[in-house]
């Protein structure tokens, strides 16, 4: 990395070493010790404070990065990673440059088998501690009792199970919205979630071709020639930009065994717009799905559009329709700093006794590591079974 940084920017050299410097005091702060913490009261927002304004949390990611480095294209480089949680590098707190640490100490890593390798472990281990997992089954209602206290789930069909404590792991906007009836919300309302400000969404296209592209990396990042201006198509305008940044990634550089012999699979993505643009992706998608194509093949993938076996498309509408992501943002609540921590929707409900959030759109935020420290936090704050069982008992 430092030979690369000085390839394209050998006076920021130095600055860089600085910049990982502040990431690093953000990773050790904003990870390490607050990444697994629940942030129930103001107090413990006003605890930490005063790390927050010694890291310079006040600035944006963009911002720190300007501090440290001149460069234009290194400035890129050194941003655009908190796309990965939903957050726009020009309106994100710096926070999120903790990314950059993160990746540097720890590598990038992926499972063998697929996400659906990791999703497969779980489930054993929650069937392995007596769990049950039952799919396609939709939740309608969030059940309360007259003493404001989350007691079961109704589900489309009409059948009613009953919970010790409820744990939503739906987009969070979704699970106040939807889920609880207004009558039990007095901070997340109707109101209060049409006001706040979601992330963006993505265009996803999953393919798979007929031979392999070996001179394509695991990852690939094709940057368009607007950053700041395409960005704010994206989060502020909400417009669907004629160009656009991609993101491709090709799993069987990794684990061939993720498509038959001889052949490759990918997805291609795109930050877009949620559905605030009022885009009509069923008349978008294939069209915005050709451009891609075009420019792979002008970059990356010489001609494979002739090589395509398979292929799946996922847009904002199937991340609302499918996914019950509201407005289809893709990350939740977009990570600025009035929307992180305290001021993000608690992991132990503020409206509801024994309902509990976990994902993306709760503490810490979005991302694998985000998700799987928001089921760190739930580990700390829900009540134990012995204790239920006493409950019950008396």
């Amino acid at each position: 990395m430092r030979a690369e940084v000085a390839r394209i920017a050998a006076g920021d050299l130095e600055g860089y070493e600085k910049f990982l410097k502040a990431s690093e005091a953000i990773y050790r702060v904003g990870f390490e010790a607050l990444g697994d913490e629940p942030f129930d009261a103001c107090t413990d927002m006003a605890r930490v404070l005063p790390d927050l304004v010694r890291l310079e949390a006040y600035r944006k990611v963009y911002s720190l990065a300007c501090k440290h480095v001149t460069d234009a294209r290194l400035r890129v480089v050194l941003t655009f990673q908190s796309l990965l949680v939903g957050g726009n590098p020009f309106a994100t707190t710096s926070v999120y440059c903790l990314i950059a640490f993160l990746e540097r100490q720890w590598g990038v890593h992926f499972p063998i088998g697929g996400t659906g390798s990791f999703v497969r472990g779980l489930v054993k281990l929650i069937e392995g501690q007596g769990g049950a997992i039952r799919c396609s089954a939709k939740v309608a209602q969030i059940c309360v009792t007259d003493r404001n206290a989350a007691s079961s789930v109704r589900l489309s069909d009409g059948e009613n199970l009953a919970a010790d404590v409820v744990v939503s792991n739906c987009d969070s906007a979704w699970t106040y919205k939807h889920l609880l009836a207004p009558e039990h919300r007095h901070r997340w309302t109707d109101k209060r979630i049409e006001r706040s400000r979601s992330s963006m969404s993505l265009f996803v296209w999953y393919f798979g071709t007929d031979g392999r592209y070996e001179d394509v990396a695991h990852h690939s990042n094709l940057l368009g020639p607007r950053y700041r201006e395409l960005l704010g198509d994206s989060f502020a305008r909400k417009l669907l930009a004629e160009d656009f940044s991609l993101y491709l990634h090709r799993p069987t550089a990794t684990d061939p065994l993720l498509a038959p012999a001889g052949y490759d699979a990918f997805y291609v993505l795109s930050p877009v717009p949620h559905l605030d643009s009022g885009t009509d992706w069923e008349r978008t998608a294939e069209p915005y799905r050709l451009a891609v194509q075009q420019r792979l093949e002008e970059k990356l993938l010489l001609g494979f559009g002739n090589a395509i076996v398979t292929s799946r498309l996922l847009t904002p509408q199937d991340f609302q329709d499918r996914l019950s992501s509201f407005k289809g943002a893709a990350f939740g609540l977009e990570p600025v700093l009035t929307q992180r921590a305290w001021f993000r929707p608690h992991n132990r409900s503020e409206e509801v006794d024994r309902l509990y959030l976990v994902g993306a759109g709760t503490h810490p935020g979005a991302g694998l590591p985000g998700v799987l420290s928001s089921a760190r936090i739930f580990d700390k704050v829900v009540p134990h079974a012995d204790v239920l069982i006493r409950a019950r008992s008396a």
